[in-house]
């Protein structure tokens, strides 16, 4: 097991929420989280929440594995939907075990002018 940096947690999940830098009139906040399911199993959950029906909504997640002491993009989900108030995806990964894991949102929406925030949750342990 790597050694535990304040960017890390003990737990067995971790999540982040970020609201509106602009405390804008479309964007309420993103939600990203992780949790482990086994020792090579885990769940990731993003959400984008607007205070009405908006025009575009975006959630991205990023999936980030640590290695050698930095973390790098492992994978990547782009979801889009139109005139909605929410956009939500949950995730089941199969991932190669004994590393960290984090997950990094991007959540966004448009009615007339675009508003976005992001999120970053601490890393979890992923293994034996």
């Amino acid at each position: 097991m790597e050694k535990v940096t304040d960017t890390e947690t003990e737990e067995d999940s971790a999540e982040d929420t970020s609201y509106s830098l602009l405390r804008g009139n479309n964007l309420g906040y993103g939600s990203a989280k992780i949790s482990k399911l086994s020792s090579y199993e885990i769940n990731i959950y993003g959400l984008t929440q607007c205070h009405h029906a908006c025009d575009e909504v975006w959630l991205e997640l990023y999936l980030e594995q640590k290695n050698g002491g930095s973390y790098s993009t492992y994978k990547i989900w782009d979801y889009k939907d139109k005139n909605v108030t929410s956009l939500s995806k949950s995730l089941n990964v199969v991932v190669p075990s004994n590393h960290y894991y984090r997950v990094r949102g991007y959540h966004a929406a448009k009615d007339g002018s675009k508003e976005a925030t992001t999120t970053l949750t601490s890393g979890i342990w992923v293994g034996n």
